[in-house]
């Protein structure tokens, strides 16, 4: 995702995402903006799992992690055109092959992307894969917004509504520890309007750990498209950014390691916490001794499918 232009209140135009002007800058770099990443979003133990008894290693680029699909992930790739799409508004489709074996990952996977337009102000994404042997799968899109239309502008004015009541606090490698903890009485209860940065700083241990939000919700309607899971609300431009899914988890980033030195769009440098994510998502770590965390195995024969939907338009984030 490249841009996404929106009007304020007003009625001016702008696009919120973040990201960089060339194809090259995206391959480069390590933000994932815009991206589709994968095999797996997210982080793996030390890039380890095991499936069916056999045990295997992925590539780690994440300290001993494995992160976002590995060092060569789907966010490096140059995914083919499959399908400019007759639905109504406008669609395309893309497709990646990955071999077995690609960063580790057993079995291959075919996996398809369409991205599409609709008149209610939605751009939906749905996710497709499948394998010829079984292997783990969570395919996610790494938008970041600033709904000021502006990163120079920090988000730390957006206001977020996030539909969880549990989240998944994290161990000092920033992966979950397992336990789904309630984020009453702590920074991460969004449950009602809160600016992003009313609490990011706050004197809070899982804050300290992500150096700021990076941290898995546990969303309470998984597999509702017809209920939001979060909003997102800039009331300088009026912008609201609501988010519908299929997957259980999403993860809210605040930009917290984007640094300076990291190409931005029309010459601007992109910054710390001056975009945010919400990841749709199946949880972190998955595979890994958390029998209670939604599977992530796709094996032949059955059909990966997952599907997001960023609604935007003027309003706010009521709960």
């Amino acid at each position: 995702l490249h841009r996404l232009i929106t009007p304020d209140r007003h009625g001016r135009p702008a696009d919120i995402l973040m990201g960089t002007d060339t194809l090259s800058d995206y391959e480069a770099n390590s933000a994932y903006f815009g991206a589709m990443v994968g095999r797996c979003a997210n982080r793996i133990r030390r890039g380890r799992f095991s499936l069916d008894g056999l045990h295997h290693q992925l590539a780690c680029n994440q300290g001993e992690d494995h992160l976002h699909g590995g060092p060569v992930g789907f966010d490096k790739a140059v995914w083919e055109l499959v399908d400019t799409g007759t639905r109504p508004g406008a669609s395309i489709t893309l497709k990646h092959v990955s071999p077995h074996g690609d960063q580790g990952y057993p079995g291959e996977l075919e996996a398809r992307v369409t991205y599409s337009l609709d008149e209610a102000n939605g751009l939906r994404i749905d996710c497709r894969a499948s394998c010829d042997a079984a292997t783990i799968v969570n395919l996610v899109n790494h938008a970041y917004f600033n709904l000021s239309g502006d990163c120079r502008n920090p988000i730390g004015d957006h206001l977020l509504w996030i539909d969880a009541d549990r989240y998944t606090p994290v161990s000092p490698a920033v992966i979950p520890t397992g336990e789904l903890v309630t984020v009453a009485e702590t920074p991460f209860d969004f449950r009602s309007p809160t600016a992003i940065g009313d609490r990011i700083d706050a004197d809070d241990e899982q804050l300290r750990l992500g150096s700021g939000y990076d941290h898995n919700y546990v969303l309470n309607h998984p597999g509702d498209l017809e209920c939001p899971a979060a909003r997102a609300w800039h009331p300088a431009t009026g912008r609201l950014l609501e988010v519908f899914t299929t997957q259980p988890g999403l993860q809210l980033y605040s930009g917290n390691h984007i640094t300076d030195d990291v190409p931005g769009k029309s010459g601007h440098p992109n910054k710390r916490r001056h975009a945010f994510c919400l990841e749709t998502q199946h949880f972190p770590d998955a595979p890994n001794n958390h029998d209670h965390f939604p599977t992530i195995t796709l094996r032949p024969g059955e059909a990966y499918h997952q599907t997001t939907i960023y609604k935007v338009g003027i309003g706010e984030p009521s709960g």
